[in-house]
C-alpha cells in the first residue's frame, strides 16, 4: 500500500488524509519525553500484535521515513464541495485539534505527547476524528468485535441524532448484537450531527459489510468496505454532485 500510495501523493495525483493506524505508528515509533525507555504506544502484548505486519514487511530505514511521512498527512481534507475524513467529521473536535497543531508546528513529538494524554482536550479530538465517536454500553454488558476483543463502548452513527434512538438503531458497525435500550441523554450532548445541508463527507475506518454499497445519509458515504477481512475494495466515482446516489459506487472484491 505505501509503495502504491506515497508516489501518488508525491507525484500530485493523490491525496489522503491520516488515519487511527498512521496516528497509532507515530506513536509507538516515538520515545516518551519523559521516560526515554518507553514510547508514547506502549509496546504491549496487543500492539507489537497490531504493529508485527509493518514491522515484518518493511525494513526498518525505510519505515523509519514512513513515519516521518505520517506525520506530513493531514487529519482531513475540504475541497470545494467535498470533505474527507478517517472516521468522524465533528466541527468542534476540529477547532481542537487545529489550535494544537499551530500550537506545536504540525505532528512534533510535543504534539504527540499531548495527544496521548488521555486527560487532554486533544486526546478527545484525536480519538472522535480518526476513530469515531463511541457510546458506552450499559453497565455490565460487552461485546466482542470482529478481531476478537472485549470491548465496552459502541461506535455510533454520529452523522444522525442520538435523540430517542436504542443502542442497536444508532450502532455504526457490522458486528451486530446491540442493545435495544434507549441511549441515555447524557450522552446526546457529545454528538453534533452532520447537516443535510453540508457538503458530501467521505470516510471510512468502520469495516462495513454488504454486496452492495449504500450512502449512509444524502450526503454522507463511509467507503470502507472490509477488503482486509474477504470483503470489497470501494470507491465512490464523485462529479461535484451535493446529494450523492447509491450507483456511484465502484467495487472490486477481494482476491484471496
Amino acid at each position: 500500500v505505501l509503495q502504491t500510495v506515497r508516489p501518488m501523493i508525491d507525484g500530485g495525483s493523490a491525496l489522503a488524509v491520516m488515519g487511527n493506524h498512521e496516528f497509532n505508528a507515530i506513536a509507538y515509533h516515538t520515545r516518551h519525553p519523559e521516560q526515554r525507555d518507553c514510547y508514547l504506544r506502549a509496546h504491549s502484548d496487543k500492539n507489537v500484535r497490531q504493529h508485527a505486519e509493518t514491522v515484518r514487511q518493511v525494513p526498518a530505514e525505510e519505515l523509519r521515513d514512513y513515519v516521518q511521512w505520517f506525520r506530513t498527512l493531514p487529519m482531513w481534507l475540504e475541497k470545494k464541495g467535498l470533505r474527507v475524513v478517517h472516521a468522524c467529521w465533528d466541527e468542534p473536535q476540529m477547532e481542537v485539534l487545529q489550535d494544537s497543531l499551530r500550537q506545536h508546528d504540525g505532528v512534533t513529538d510535543g504534539f504527540m505527547a499531548e495527544a496521548m494524554n488521555q486527560q487532554s482536550s486533544l486526546f478527545a479530538a484525536i480519538d472522535d476524528v480518526l476513530k469515531g465517536k463511541e457510546v458506552p454500553l450499559p453497565e455490565g454488558q460487552t461485546l466482542r468485535d470482529k478481531d476478537g476483543h472485549q470491548r465496552r463502548k459502541m461506535r455510533i452513527r454520529w452523522f444522525e441524532s442520538p435523540q430517542g434512538r436504542s443502542y442497536e438503531e444508532y450502532a455504526l458497525s457490522s458486528d451486530g448484537g446491540f442493545p435495544s435500550t434507549a441511549i441515555p441523554v447524557e450522552f446526546t450532548a457529545h454528538v453534533h450531527p452532520y447537516d443535510r445541508s453540508q457538503p458530501p463527507v467521505f470516510f471510512g475506518h468502520y469495516w462495513l459489510r454488504g454486496e452492495r454499497p449504500e450512502r449512509l445519509a444524502s450526503n454522507v458515504a463511509c467507503l470502507d468496505f472490509s477488503v482486509a477481512k474477504g470483503g470489497q475494495l470501494c470507491a465512490y466515482r464523485w462529479d461535484g454532485e451535493s446529494e450523492l446516489v447509491d450507483e456511484k459506487f465502484v467495487t472490486v472484491a477481494a482476491v484471496d
